[in-house]
């Protein structure tokens, strides 16, 4: 890198802008994932909440003393810890206080917080807040050298690198963040399922699998019903990646008259109340949910949204399954366990290893406070026994400290004390120095002595560290368990949805009848009602009717073009019948040099014969035709001058086919001869010396083959001397048949 020096000593780095950029933006990305978006996997918390409750520490906020003003809070974290925005500060603790929004919350909120509905909290002026109980416990221990500090960020004070954490706070509460190309997101959890698991791992060496029957999945604050299939939890959890499914809680209340209305008490995580209610009524507006009348919310402190059906004859389960399917009363919950290892190292995580590096920082923690307290408890038990020295020899250390010139040395040369010893000595008040101190001083050693041996045991012994670190989760179990009110599961486990037979797409779209047309030189428009006359309908000038078909707003439309596309029209979205319609190669991409062959309604259960000019053709499934864009979905493959020519219903019984070409031939052959096929040339079905396919119809043999005869039809039984192989050439149709070779 070169450098060089201006008129006025700046220096001027002389480096291509791609590799600064490079660097500060590399720069940018680390501070983003270690200071403000991933959280530590020892304390499950980011920087700003662990300043946050550093701050309230150091303002003595407990749970039994007064709040404070949340200024003030405010104010003392992006004073002394956190140089950012006041309202990031504000809405990170508002967050850490909303009882929806943590599982666990670590702030007591005085005031409006913020509800469930989105509504924002009020000004940081006007709130009050205090730790919670489970904050205490994330800080237990933070003045016993149970962690590092390090300086601030202008260097006047010092903050915790991370927080004792005696409360596995990172799959309690749970965590989301998004950083420069990374981001996680940790879903809550229930505390006494997660000391279970940790129980059990202290006890055993279990495999995910174990610890997934006992963590059967996240327990969200707002409730709600998980339906993730078990397997794919146990999934998660063993990858650290996943997601769950969770939907709304409801009930059915009796209004009388056989008449019902749906309660919904529970609702998804993170889902907002008001905006929840706006999509339903969005969709009851826009008729998308025909079986639902209302929506009203009569919640109070609790959720009660009231669903009332349009009918009671509809059935609650079919509704409830229509509105998961539309809006957030069902909605997934993503699981991305992207933690920092050690503060250090982002990484994705398994469950057991999270819980892991969980009881790992607690035996840290156990051990560095245990050295703490043995160092007081060793320069206690030091004064002491230069106290009980005293006591011993009253008479004689009150003459060197009166008549000696230097009385300190004097101690401690006559009596052996130590620099500590002698301090502690010629500071004590003669009110001290009677019988009754004696023996408290000494009931005061031989406490303090067992506490040292017990001290140094623990030190020295893993297994002594586990096993207390076993009842601290034990406590915290029983501080939070179920019969607690924090403690109780409020997501309920239930069962994978079994998926509902009936077609939900046509059910939340408002059935009507509609007349389809279709002109001739391609203008489509749906007309209300049935039994319209082609004929009185108005056309641009020089068109006709075409295509006519009867249907309903809840039908699909199939379109086959000489192309061999199908394209897909809604029965719900074509244009009014009013005017003269619209080009239906706007409404599809249907090309300027192919025609319209066939137009039917969709039938699941129905196969239809196609076929080129060629005589190539095939069956296939409808459900193997619907097209998902305007471009279509190409099915009967055409090249150079051939083109599709038919598209014709294959019946239930139907098991023979009759092909008749322009030569006017015709053959007849076993259905079972043409392949079933979803796209392709196909097969030949006539051969042609001369001309090509003309038309095909499929029929049962016993019924005989029935075809337009004059102003009616008539029915040939007798079909034997037309009956051949597939990819014969046939013979000429029985005398009458229609000079147009069709046989409809």
């Amino acid at each position: 890198m070169a450098k060089s020096e201006s008129a006025d000593n700046q220096n001027i780095i002389d480096q291509p802008f791609g590799e600064i950029l490079s660097d500060r933006y590399l720069s940018y990305a680390l501070s983003t994932i270690m200071s403000r978006s991933l959280p530590d996997v020892r304390d499950g918390m980011k920087p700003v909440h662990r300043r946050l409750m550093y701050a309230m520490y150091q303002l003595k906020l407990a749970p039994h003393l007064q709040p404070k003003k949340s200024a003030r809070v405010v104010g003392d974290v992006i004073g002394k810890f956190h140089p950012h925005g006041d309202t990031a500060v504000y809405d990170a603790m508002v967050r850490l206080a909303q009882d929806f929004a943590q599982r666990y919350p670590l702030v007591d909120g005085q005031g409006n917080f913020g509800n469930i509905d989105g509504d924002n909290a009020a000004a940081m002026r006007y709130t009050e807040a205090r730790l919670t109980a489970v904050a205490l416990l994330l800080l237990d221990g933070i003045e016993e050298d149970a962690v590092d500090f390090r300086p601030t960020y202008d260097g006047s004070e010092m903050e915790p690198v991370v927080l004792p954490g005696g409360f596995p706070n990172l799959l309690a509460n749970g965590s989301t963040g998004i950083a420069v190309g990374m981001a996680t997101s940790i879903p809550p959890h229930n505390v006494e399922e997660l000391c279970d698991a940790m129980i059990l791992m202290l006890e055993s060496d279990p495999e995910i699998k174990d610890l997934a029957k006992i963590i059967k999945g996240p327990d969200f604050p707002t409730g709600g019903t998980l339906v993730e299939d078990a397997a794919d939890v146990r999934n998660a959890y063993e990858t650290g990646k996943g997601s769950f499914r969770v939907r709304a809680k409801w009930e059915t209340e009796d209004t009388g008259r056989g008449t019902y209305q749906i309660v919904v008490t529970e609702i998804p995580y993170q889902v907002q109340k008001s905006r929840l209610i706006e999509k339903i009524a969005e969709l009851i507006h826009g008729k998308r949910l025909p079986m639902l009348d209302d929506v009203r919310d009569e919640s109070a402190e609790d959720i009660r949204l009231v669903l009332v059906p349009k009918s009671k004859n509809i059935e609650p389960e079919l509704l409830m399954e229509a509105l998961y399917r539309t809006c957030d009363l069902e909605s997934r919950f993503s699981m991305n366990m992207n933690v920092l290892d050690g503060g250090l190292v982002p990484r994705v995580m398994n469950i057991k290893e999270v819980l892991r590096a969980w009881l790992d920082h607690q035996q840290e923690v156990l051990v560095r406070r245990s050295n703490h307290r043995l160092e007081k408890v060793l320069h206690r038990l030091e004064v002491l026994s230069g106290y009980l020295i005293v006591y011993l020899n009253i008479d004689e250390v009150i003459r060197i400290i009166r008549f000696e010139d230097e009385p300190k040395a004097e101690l401690a040369k006559v009596f052996k004390l130590s620099e500590v010893q002698v301090e502690a000595v010629l500071n004590l008040r003669l009110r001290r120095l009677h019988k009754l101190q004696e023996l408290e001083i000494q009931t005061e050693h031989d406490g303090l002595s067992e506490e040292r041996d017990a001290l140094d045991k623990l030190i020295k012994s893993e297994a002594r560290q586990w096993t207390r670190i076993k009842k601290q989760i034990s406590e915290i179990k029983k501080l939070f368990g179920k019969d607690t009110p924090l403690g109780k599961r409020r997501t309920k486990i239930g069962k994978v949805p079994v998926p509902v037979t009936v077609d939900l797409d046509e059910a939340m779209i408002e059935k009507e009848p509609i007349t389809v047309i279709l002109s001739k030189m391609g203008w489509v428009k749906a007309m209300k009602g049935h039994g319209h006359n082609p004929k009185d309908v108005k056309y641009k000038d020089g068109d006709r009717a075409g295509f006519v078909l009867e249907c309903q707003t809840t039908d699909k439309i199939l379109v086959f073009g000489t192309n061999g596309r199908f394209y897909t029209l809604g029965g719900d979205k074509l244009p009014s019948g009013r005017g003269f319609g619209e080009p239906l190669r706007i409404m599809v991409d249907l090309p300027n040099d192919a025609d319209i062959i066939e137009v039917t309604l969709y039938d699941p259960a129905q196969k239809l014969l196609v076929g080129a000019t060629t005589g190539h053709g095939f069956v296939v499934k409808s459900e193997d035709i619907l097209a998902q864009t305007k471009n279509g979905k190409q099915v009967l493959n055409v090249s150079g001058k051939a083109e599709a020519k038919l598209c014709r219903p294959v019946g239930g019984e139907d098991d023979h086919i009759a092909v008749i070409g322009k030569n006017r031939k015709m053959l007849v052959f076993a259905l079972n001869e043409v392949p079933e096929m979803s796209r392709g040339k196909g097969v030949i079905l006539q051969k042609f010396k001369d001309g090509g396919l003309s038309d095909a119809k499929t029929f049962k043999w016993e019924d005989g083959l029935e075809y337009k005869y004059a102003s009616g039809t008539t029915v040939v039984e007798d079909l034997n001397p037309w009956l051949g192989k597939r990819a014969q050439a046939g013979r000429l149709p029985p005398n009458g048949f229609p000079k147009n070779n069709r046989f409809v």
